[in-house]
């Protein structure tokens, strides 16, 4: 585990079974604190997003970021551990984000990692982080070989059409960069099908489709009036800086 990581609870003993066995899962763990926020330096929570490098060596293709939160009662001397396992780093940050973390907190990550290739992979990761109960994941897989992806299936309680949405990250060693892109199907099974034959492009969002043109108009309305005068559409939104994913070290490093 990350020598930087110390929830203070010493002096403290788990609130429930719950907890103890969440504790106990933790310290198993090889983890490397990608982000976090505490309360106070030992104030009442903490919330963690870390890389688990001893993921790697179990189950093939199982999640290897972790959600973590902690919430301490200094008049009991107890504490609640909480502890979840997600695919990517922005539904880590969203789980944390439900359960009270202030998004600007936990929305930046550290560490030499890949960082964003471009604006849509920024986009889709706020989009996550802020969808709040959007999204029920039904399956996910992590691969940090060849490819270098992890994938996470949802159904997307916010879809009018086509609701099983796709999350694809794929990492590039050679650019230090990855690419998360959001694909569109009308039930599971077309979905798994086309994660296991690739032979088609992503099928994109039908929200998504028109979206290049927008932002085009907005643009050329840009350049003749000022800013002032661009639309807000839902799509023209501020986005927090880039945050790079906790599975994709630089090559050579260790976790």
């Amino acid at each position: 585990m990350s020598d930087v990581l110390d929830f203070h609870l010493d002096d403290l003993g788990p609130a429930n079974a719950e907890s103890e066995y969440a504790e106990q899962q933790f310290w198993a763990g090889d983890l490397t604190v990608l982000a976090e926020h505490h309360t106070t330096p030992h104030g009442s929570h903490s919330y963690v997003v870390a890389h688990d490098g001893s993921v790697t060596w179990g189950v093939p293709g199982e999640p290897q970021i972790a959600a973590i939160k902690v919430a301490r009662d200094l008049s009991l001397n107890t504490f609640t551990f909480e502890l979840t396992y997600h695919a990517n780093v922005a539904f880590a940050q969203n789980w944390l984000i439900e359960r009270g973390c202030p998004p600007e907190r936990i929305a930046q990550t550290g560490g030499d990692f890949m960082k964003p290739a471009d604006e849509l992979t920024v986009r889709i990761e706020q989009q996550i982080r802020e969808s709040g109960t959007r999204y029920k994941v039904l399956d996910s897989q992590t691969s940090d070989s060849d490819p270098c992806e992890t994938w996470t299936l949802t159904r997307d309680a916010g879809a009018t059409h086509a609701p099983i949405r796709v999350f694809l990250e794929e990492g590039d060693f050679a650019t230090h960069t990855y690419t998360m892109r959001e694909g569109a199907f009308a039930d599971d099974d077309a979905a798994q099908n086309w994660l296991a034959d690739r032979s088609s492009p992503l099928p994109q969002p039908p929200e998504q489709r028109g979206e290049p043109a927008a932002r085009r108009t907005r643009a050329a309305l840009t350049r003749s009036t000022g800013s002032s005068a661009t639309p807000k559409a839902g799509l023209d939104i501020q986005v927090a800086p880039p945050t790079g994913p906790a599975q994709r070290p630089s090559p050579g490093r260790s976790m």
